[in-house]
């Protein structure tokens, strides 16, 4: 006996950008047949629309996005499936990257400007992010290169970050929800702490920059956090609050979120480099986000706009 099981297909588009049409929603609803189909509704008029199908347990949510994706053509949205179960479809554990995913910045790139090495040391924040360097020997070179740089400087630097679109209304709708969110980043310490307070994270845990003198030493004190230590940490969340694998959820944008989205109930890869975002979309936990904004993973977990805080 063939067992079936319950799937959502998201669509989201980027708020104020090119809305979803009833046409566009209608075109993927005809990938998938009408006995098979739940229920279809929109989460967030234009934003995000979900339908809800069963389907055949050895049949994978990649064939069903392929074919969305096909449907909508060249429209700026993204198509993901997740498995639609009813007590794990809103997670109770969020792990955070924190550069290019919560905040907009890299920091080591923004602290580059003060010593005048912006293209040489973001090329090789580039090249890790994408996975062809190895995290720690990349995070330690580009640290070397700022030895000297008056301390004073992080304050200033720190000023310059701007918070991803969506950053708040998820973390204040996941917090009022009963969600537990900690900020793991393999940057610094000195911007995770400003912006675990102000966006009211129950932790954060990163990398801590050595200062000697008032000035950086251009070392990094051990143990550097880099993609296991993301993983030990939604290992470490997931025993601690003792919660069920799949009422977890990662999200990241480089190589070395890679290990923890595959650990996840949902690993989300937001606005990704491309090997990144390519090994999210082949999880069966995966799922990417490309053109909408952090409001995206809400959508992802059934949330209605009118859930969310204004």
């Amino acid at each position: 006996m063939t067992t079936r099981i319950c799937r959502a297909l998201i669509l989201t588009a980027r708020p104020g950008g090119v809305l979803l049409s009833e046409a566009d929603v209608a075109r993927v609803r005809a990938t998938v047949p009408p006995d098979a189909v739940i229920e279809a509704r929109w989460l967030a008029s234009g934003e995000a629309w979900e339908m809800l199908f069963s389907d055949d347990d050895d049949h994978g949510s990649w064939g069903r996005r392929a074919k969305a994706l096909a449907a909508l053509g060249p429209l700026p949205a993204d198509v993901n499936v997740v498995a639609d179960d009813i007590a794990y479809r809103r997670k109770k554990l969020l792990v955070a990257d924190m550069e290019s995913t919560i905040i907009e910045q890299e920091m080591l790139d923004e602290l580059a400007d003060f010593v005048g090495l912006r293209e040489k040391i973001s090329g090789i924040t580039e090249r890790a992010m994408r996975g062809e360097l190895d995290f720690e020997a990349a995070l330690k070179e580009r640290v070397g290169l700022l030895a000297g740089l008056d301390a004073k400087v992080l304050d200033e630097v720190a000023e310059r970050i701007t918070l991803m679109p969506g950053a708040q209304t998820l973390i204040r709708t996941l917090k009022a929800d009963g969600c537990y969110c900690a900020l793991v980043s393999g940057g610094f310490t000195v911007f995770t702490e400003r912006i675990a307070a102000r966006l009211g994270f129950d932790e954060h845990q990163a990398n801590v920059l050595e200062v000697a003198g008032g000035k950086l030493t251009g070392r990094v004190l051990e143990p550097i956090l880099g993609r296991e230590a993301k993983l030990h940490a939604l290992q470490r969340l997931t025993t601690k609050l003792g919660l069920p694998p799949p009422l977890t959820l990662a999200v990241g944008d480089g190589a070395n979120d890679l290990a923890m989205l595959e650990a996840a109930g949902l690993g989300v890869a937001f606005r990704a480099k491309p090997m990144v975002r390519e090994a999210a979309s082949q999880l069966q936990n995966g799922a990417t986000i490309t053109h909408g904004d952090l409001t995206g993973l809400l959508y992802l977990q059934g949330y209605q706009k009118t859930e969310l805080p204004a």
